[in-house]
This record gives C-alpha cells, sequence and structure tokens, in this order.
C-alpha cells in the first residue's frame, strides 16, 4: 500500500515538474502545417469498436443484474438438530454467514450447518 502512495506521488510530482519546466526551449517550429484528415475508413472503424464496446458492456452489467436476481432454493441442513428447511432465494442475497429470503426474512447460518443451493423447476 505505502509503494502504491510512494509511486502515485512520484507520478503526480514528475508531472507537476513537467508542467512548470515545459517543453525543451530549443526547438524551432516551422510555420507551414499541413493537416490530414483520417480516412472515413478509419473513423468508422474507431466509432464502430466504440459501440462494440458499448454494447458488451451493457450487455455484462444486464446480464449480471439478470443472474443476481434469479430466484435459487436453498436448503439448509443442521447435522445437531437433525433438520433440513428449505427457502427462496436470490442469488444476490446469499452471503457467507447470513441469506435473506424473497419474503425479506434473514437467516443467519451457524459453522455446522450445510447450504445446498439448486435453482428452481421451471414448468
Amino acid at each position: 500500500m505505502l509503494t502504491k502512495i510512494l509511486i502515485t506521488f512520484l507520478v503526480i510530482l514528475g508531472a507537476v515538474v513537467y508542467l512548470r519546466r515545459g517543453r525543451n526551449r530549443n526547438v524551432r517550429y516551422t510555420r507551414t502545417i499541413e493537416i490530414e484528415k483520417p480516412p472515413l475508413l478509419s473513423k468508422i472503424a474507431i466509432y464502430a469498436m466504440i459501440a462494440v464496446s458499448m454494447l458488451a458492456t451493457a450487455g455484462y452489467w444486464g446480464w449480471g443484474w439478470y443472474d443476481d436476481n434469479t430466484i435459487v432454493e436453498v436448503t439448509i441442513s443442521s447435522p445437531i438438530e437433525a433438520m433440513t428447511a428449505s427457502y427462496q432465494v436470490r442469488k444476490k442475497d446469499i452471503e457467507e454467514q447470513r441469506i435473506t429470503t424473497i419474503d425479506g426474512i434473514q437467516i443467519r447460518l451457524s459453522n455446522q450447518e450445510r447450504l445446498t443451493v439448486k435453482a428452481l423447476k421451471t414448468d
């Protein structure tokens, strides 16, 4: 962590020194400036890559949201009390020591209890 902070500080310090000192002043500039327009094909390719990237990102986020909100059946088995109980839970509500059912009931789990997660049957 300290290394990251030190490297960040050195990069910022280098940028400030570069901006204050400026570029090399011995460079001579010519007055003739020729601006070439990029070909239309390269512009189309760049915009197409941006569009594909944005579409892929939206798809990834959408799939993550869909998968997190999928309802599964969680069966809790307790070897101490010799009991088994089943609940319907969203995937995003399954945590290490706690689950929250779709009804809003929060169930705290002990270290001895075993969870079995399976997809709901869609008839």
